[in-house]
């Protein structure tokens, strides 16, 4: 095996920042009412999402950082106007190959966005995106309109994916208006997304491996965002709860092997924003096969988009593992991923 050189152990393939293309943003703007923007202007009022000169500039602060473009929120699914939304999708998913095409060296590849409420217009989509786009995986949201990912609705979309073996980017999503306590009507101090949003990938990763879709589809990849949310702290927990409710309540689960390996046939990110303990944490429940460099850049980041980035290497840096875990983290998991040259 040839040895790699000096540029290829210091690259780094950020999984998982996100991105608004500047022509997909102004329709958005345009076909969506005052009230749905209202709900994510936050999100719409970050610059380097759509300004790629300014993305560019920060990338070059960190010596060999690359980019797979994923979607920012929202989800397709969410916008008012079902009609428009096949065509934002096709929209975005141009504008993310055209960067692909346009900076090779920066952005390796793209994620495709599915409208997801129309299922015969994702999957048409997801063909046109990976055919004829080139991309490299697509992005869900969990839940997806309030309905689960191991819905029947969705097995058609697994099928494909597990036949083009390329990723399924799972990125959790709650809003506001869902309460913390029923006897409210919305969420307080931000718990809905700090702490929802990784119960929210916990929860989408245990409807999946218990409904059977990784017994159906071995060979289906999917990459969690923010390491696997509650999972690897309750690892042990999960396994010894589900042990008592097999032997004890006599509920049958159709596992072909140990439950805890159906977890690790999940991927998942490292963007926990910094914390080297948390890491480790994700890195002994997946090992170092199934953690890939993810930042979340420029969403969650209070610095314009520069302090995770920062934050994310140096806790991989602070890890006790072998570099040679450290960069299959960085670079290697994602190109073997993504079949990347």
């Amino acid at each position: 095996m040839p040895i790699p050189s000096t540029r290829e152990r210091s690259m780094k393939i950020d999984i998982f920042p996100h991105i608004m293309p500047e022509k997909y943003r102004e329709k958005l703007l345009k076909v969506t009412p005052s009230s749905f923007q209202g709900k994510y202007r936050p999100v719409f009022a970050i610059p380097m999402l759509s300004n790629v000169e300014l993305r560019l500039k920060l990338m070059d602060r960190y010596e060999g950082l690359k980019q797979v473009l994923t979607l920012a929120s929202p989800a397709l699914e969410e916008i008012p106007d079902r009609s428009a939304a096949l065509d934002l999708a096709k929209l975005a998913n141009d504008e993310m190959a055209e960067l692909v095409a346009t900076y090779p060296d920066r952005f390796p590849a793209a994620v495709a966005a599915l409208p997801m409420h129309d299922m015969e217009a994702a999957l048409r989509e997801l063909d046109r995106a990976i055919h004829d786009l080139g991309c490299k995986g697509i992005q869900l949201f969990t839940p997806i309109q309030d309905k689960p990912l191991d819905s029947a609705e969705f097995r058609p979309l697994y099928e494909k994916m597990a036949h083009y073996d390329l990723p399924i980017w799972i990125h959790p999503t709650r809003n506001a208006d869902y309460p913390d306590y029923r006897t409210e009507k919305e969420s307080k101090y931000v718990v809905h997304s700090v702490l929802g949003w990784p119960f929210e990938t916990a929860v989408a990763m245990t409807r999946l491996v218990f409904s059977g879709v990784f017994n159906r589809w071995p060979k289906l990849k999917l990459i969690t965002h923010h390491c696997g949310g509650m999972v690897p702290f309750f690892g042990d927990r999960i396994v010894s709860i589900y042990e008592k409710a097999v032997n004890v309540v006599g509920a049958e689960f159709d596992l072909q092997k140990p439950l805890i390996e159906y977890y690790r046939m999940f991927y998942n990110d490292t963007a926990l924003y910094g914390g080297t303990p948390s890491l480790m944490c994700g890195y002994a429940m997946f090992g170092g096969d199934h953690m890939l460099f993810g930042t979340d850049m420029p969403l969650g980041d209070s610095h314009g988009g520069t302090k995770n980035t920062e934050k994310t290497i140096e806790s991989i840096e602070g890890m006790t593992i072998p570099r040679e875990e450290k960069e299959k983290i960085f670079a290697d998991n994602a190109r073997k991923l993504l079949h990347l040259t």
